[in-house]
């Protein structure tokens, strides 16, 4: 098990300026696609236009395309993964419910949990746990997009995703408040813990995510995760 205290972002992961309503006037269509980190264009939407969209949108998109859409700084990025990504979600967020049918902390998300984490910031996690210290009375909230900040959030990692795009979800995430993030990358078998934006655990198959004061007696071994994905060598 590595710990890496992660370097300071550079100014080519993602600009230190983002926006929370429209872009500068003198912004271009670059500046907006690299304050995003860098994400492929075909996943960007231009309707609406850049810095107006609205939570209301990303359930217009959703409704009208069954495309789940991410609301970063007024602008709609479509969530991509793959049928590998979406089952090692469902499996982990399948083994972390099932810790919670015996240690009653809280509630586990699939990858539609839309929330709202910050203003102008919808995230759709691919799985996130809220503990019930959110939820007064333990009562879900019953808006399509609440305003919750996951304690743990997870992010099962695709091809389209780039570096400075999980850079600034990072960022996003604990700037939010969310305590834990799990970065799973099933290309390499491996996995990245974080507590912080700058404090990262980098694990490898041999070794466990666990649960830490998040979600505490939760250990899982990246073996039984990746135990029926096969590496394109393989």
């Amino acid at each position: 098990m590595a710990t890496v205290d992660s370097p300071p972002q550079s100014a080519s992961a993602f600009p230190a300026q983002v926006f929370s309503s429209l872009p500068p006037a003198n912004w271009t269509v670059a500046d907006v696609v690299a304050s995003l980190g860098g994400i492929p264009l075909d996943r960007i939407r231009v309707v609406p236009p850049f810095g107006t969209a609205t939570e209301k949108d990303v359930l217009e998109v959703e409704r009208q395309t069954g495309c789940p859409c991410e609301l970063i700084d007024g602008t709609l990025v479509e969530k991509t993964m793959g049928y590998i990504e979406s089952f090692l979600a469902m499996r982990l967020g399948f083994l972390i419910q099932s810790f919670l049918a015996t240690h009653d902390l809280g509630i586990v998300l699939g990858a539609d949990g839309t929330l709202q984490v910050l203003p102008d910031q919808v995230r759709i996690p691919d799985v996130c746990f809220i503990a019930w210290e959110q939820f007064p009375n333990r009562q879900l909230p019953s808006e399509p997009i609440p305003s919750l900040v996951p304690d743990l959030a997870v992010e099962v990692l695709s091809a389209s995703n780039t570096e400075g795009e999980m850079q600034r979800k990072l960022h996003d995430y604990f700037t939010a408040g969310v305590r834990l993030v799990w970065y799973i990358d099933p290309h390499a078998r491996a996995a990245k813990s974080y507590t912080a934006e700058d404090q990262c655990v980098e694990l490898v198959e041999s070794q466990s995510l666990s649960g830490g004061d998040v979600l505490p007696g939760f250990e899982l071994p990246l073996m039984e995760l990746f135990a029926k994905v096969r590496t394109q060598a393989e």
